[in-house]
C-alpha cells in the first residue's frame, strides 16, 4: 500500500516546516510505515487531492485520505493496531489532547512572536503575500511589529517549558519510559521553531534540550534530515 504525506515548506521543498506536520512524520515512524513526503507551498494546498483539504498535513493511505495531525494520529492507531500504539489507550489519548492544547496556546503564540517574519522570508512571492495578509489579519498588528519583542520573547522561553521540564524529572519522555504521540506535539513546534529561526530556546543544562536531541534521533534520525536556520 502506498502512503503519501502532504506537508508545508517554502521556497526550498528540502526544509518542511509546519510543527503539525513534523508530528504526523514521527507518527508514522513509531508505527514503522513507509511513505513519500510532497512539501507544498500554501498556494498549492488547496488543489491537492481534489480539494481535500485547505491546511496540511494530509496522509493518503492508499486509498484513504485524513487530514489534522491528531486524527492521523488516530486513524494510524486505529488501522494498525499491531504496530505500536501513538497513545497507549484512551488515557493516552486524552492525555496528548490536554498537551496538544498547553502547546498551541502556551508554546504556539510564543513561537510566532519569535520567527513569523522569519516563517515569511521562506515563502516565493506569491506565498508572502499571502502569508502577510492573512498574518497581519490574524494577529492584528504587522509581522515586523509582532516581532518587535523576539528578543525578550527568546529569553522567556524557557520558562514556558517548565511542566515539561519538570515531567522529564521523573522520566524519559512524556510517554514515559518512549515517546507516545504526546511528544510528537511538543517537538513538532520545538522542531518548527529550530527550521524556520535556528534559535537556541533552551536553558543551560536543560533536560528539554536533552529531550528533544533524543526526538531528533528518533526513527532513523528523521528529525534531523532538516538542518536549523
Amino acid at each position: 500500500m502506498s502512503r503519501t504525506l502532504y506537508s508545508l515548506c517554502g521556497k526550498d521543498t528540502t526544509r518542511p516546516f509546519s510543527p503539525h506536520c513534523w508530528k504526523t512524520v514521527l507518527a508514522l515512524g513509531h508505527k514503522g510505515l513507509d511513505f513519500e513526503e510532497r512539501p507544498l507551498p500554501f498556494s498549492a494546498i488547496p488543489d491537492v487531492e481534489g480539494g481535500f483539504s485547505k491546511t496540511v498535513p494530509i496522509l493518503r493511505d492508499g486509498d484513504y485520505l485524513v487530514n489534522d495531525s491528531f486524527q492521523i494520529a488516530a486513524y494510524l492507531d486505529e488501522a494498525y493496531p499491531e504496530r505500536p500504539s501513538l497513545f497507549n489507550g484512551e488515557g493516552g489519548k486524552a492525555m496528548a489532547r490536554m498537551i496538544e492544547s498547553w502547546s498551541q496556546t502556551t508554546l504556539h503564540p510564543a513561537i510566532v512572536r519569535i520567527a513569523v517574519v522569519d516563517i515569511h522570508d521562506m515563502l516565493e512571492p506569491k506565498d508572502q503575500v499571502y502569508f502577510r495578509e492573512s498574518r497581519t489579519r490574524a494577529l492584528g498588528r504587522s509581522l515586523e511589529e509582532v516581532t518587535a519583542t523576539r528578543e525578550a520573547e527568546i529569553a522567556a522561553f524557557p520558562q514556558r517549558l517548565e511542566p515539561l521540564r519538570r515531567t522529564l524529572s521523573y522520566q524519559p519522555f512524556i510517554g514515559g519510559d518512549g515517546p507516545l504521540f504526546a511528544d510528537y506535539i511538543v517537538f513538532g513546534a520545538l522542531q518548527w521553531a529550530r527550521i524556520v529561526s535556528g534559535v537556541d530556546l533552551f536553558a543551560a543544562d536543560d533536560p528539554v534540550r536533552e529531550w528533544f536531541e533524543r526526538c531528533l534521533d528518533l526513527h532513523g534520525a528523521r528529525g534531523r534530515s532538516v538542518t536549523p536556520a
